[in-house]
Parts: C-alpha cells; structure tokens; sequence
C-alpha cells in the first residue's frame, strides 16, 4: 500500500512538473513573438484573443512599454538581424537551416527572393500548417517525428522534406484514431487551402498542384538576403 501510494505521488509530480515545462515553454514562445512585434502563429492560441501579442501587444521586460525600450530606432544591420529571426523562428529554423537554404536559392536561376520563399513554403512541415492539418508548424514537426505523415504512401519523417507537384500528403492511416487528427476533421470544414495545394477534407489528404511561386513574402525577404550577402 504505501508503495502504491508513493507511486501516485510520484506520478504526480512528474505530471505537474511536465506542465510546468510546457507553460515555460508557451510564454517563452509568446515573448519572441512580443520581441519581433509580429504574430507569428508558433502556437494554436494565436488565432485568439488569448494571443499574448494581443494581449500585451509591447516588448516584454521592464521597459517593453517605455520609449527607451519598445520605440527604439533600429540601424539598418539590426533591422537585418530582426528580419531574419522572424524567419528563422515562424519557419522554425536554425541559422544553418536557413543559410542552406539561402544558399540553394541563390544557385538557381531568377529571383533569389522569390526561390528562397519557395524553397521555405515546400517544406513539409510548412505544407501541413498551410493545409490546415496543424495550428502550427511546430505542432506540423511533432505530427511529422512522430510517424503520423505519410507522402505518397510512404512514412515521412524529415520536417524539411521538400515537397514537388503531384506529391501527397496524408495521415497514416491508424493515425487517423488520435484525438489530435480527429479534431482536425472539425477544423478545416471552412478552411481553404492556398492555391498551390488541394485540401481534400473527406480523406484528410492534401496535394500538391503546383511549385508555390508568385507569393507574397511574410517579411522583408530582402533584408535577410543582404544579411547573408555579406
């Protein structure tokens, strides 16, 4: 008996002590997204007005909301350094992450601009927010590790698989039981797709119809190019 009861309390303190973890990590997301000044949809809540960047739409600390600390002008160097965050932390990126695919933009022919945000929307974890299957991509990166993405037909589990027209994406078919997949099936009955992807809502799959091009960047694709230039 009083090991089962040490086992209950153990247990409980090492749920409580997950939530805990999990709400650190919720507002530290929050504060990047005050930090930059754009809602960047790293969570699910960002859609509400439970959004901490409605909530507090100012830089957090002390003097988020003072002249000194919320105003400031920035020199054109950090203003480049702010662009590319916003890119690295929506997109979910590491610095390398996005100088390599910076640099496979610039090997191409056109656009340097207008590649790098192609190469970034291909992204399978990008594809799967974009279909509505996740609020996040974040969330698109667990769903992708844990196995319950499949593209044509075969498991994915590289969250920068780029994707190419007539690739589709769907969920593994036994995933298709988690509650996480069930509510999506409520979730994407008003959602539209972007143009370059097909959202079929009745088997939960989502294809590829065309290189995502023509598309307007979230930020200033420009200044990230020049921060890499140099």
């Amino acid at each position: 008996m009083l090991l089962r009861f040490r086992t209950m309390v153990r247990d409980r303190q090492n749920l409580a002590a997950s939530k805990f973890l999990y709400l650190i990590m919720i507002k530290a997301k929050e504060k990047k997204e005050r930090a930059l000044g754009e809602r960047l949809h790293l969570k699910g809540r960002c859609l509400t007005a439970k959004c901490a960047a409605v909530r507090k739409p100012y830089k957090p600390g002390v003097h988020g909301q003072s002249r000194k600390g919320g105003n400031r002008t920035l020199s054109e160097f950090g203003r480049q350094i702010k662009e590319k965050q916003k890119f690295k932390v929506s997109y979910g990126l590491t610095e390398k992450n996005l100088k390599n695919i910076f640099e496979a933009a610039l090997k191409t022919k056109g656009s340097t601009a207008a590649k790098l945000i192609e190469l970034l929307e291909r992204r399978l974890d990008n594809a799967i927010f974009r279909l509505g299957f996740s609020v996040s991509r974040q969330s698109a990166r667990q769903l992708i590790n844990h196995g319950h993405i499949f593209v044509n037909k075969s498991r994915v589990r590289s969250p920068g698989f780029l994707l190419k027209k007539g690739d589709i994406i769907a969920f593994r078919s036994e995933s298709k039981d988690i509650k996480v997949v069930k509510d999506i099936v409520d979730s994407i009955k008003k959602y539209e797709a972007p143009e370059w992807l097909i959202l079929d809502k009745e088997k939960l799959e989502g294809r590829v119809i065309k290189e995502p091009n023509d598309l307007t960047p979230p930020f200033e694709v420009s200044l990230l190019i020049e921060s890499f230039s140099k």
